[in-house]
């Protein structure tokens, strides 16, 4: 009787274990790459914004960036709204 009960959840646990490996470890592994890359902007980084926006690093506090879009236009940014640091 306990050989059929581990036998009945044995694919669920194949099923989980395919699961993990395909998806939530490689979104973990992504989540921490982009948590390290937002750490390590410094000023004078290009960035590219959640809305599209490139702008470059003026000054880095707490929870925020200082960047700037254009010629006299400075704004502060949230560091979850940073995408992706701009290589051109």
């Amino acid at each position: 009787m306990s050989g059929d009960f581990i036998a009945s959840f044995l694919p669920l646990v194949v099923l989980f274990a395919i699961f993990y490996f395909l998806v939530i470890r490689p979104q973990q592994q992504q989540v921490k790459k982009h948590q390290e890359m937002i750490n390590n902007l410094a000023k004078g980084d290009k960035i590219v914004t959640a809305g599209g926006l490139m702008a470059e690093v003026v000054k880095v506090e707490e929870k925020f960036f200082k960047v700037k879009l254009a010629e006299g236009v400075e704004v502060r940014l949230d560091r979850d709204s940073v995408m992706k640091k701009d290589e051109a």
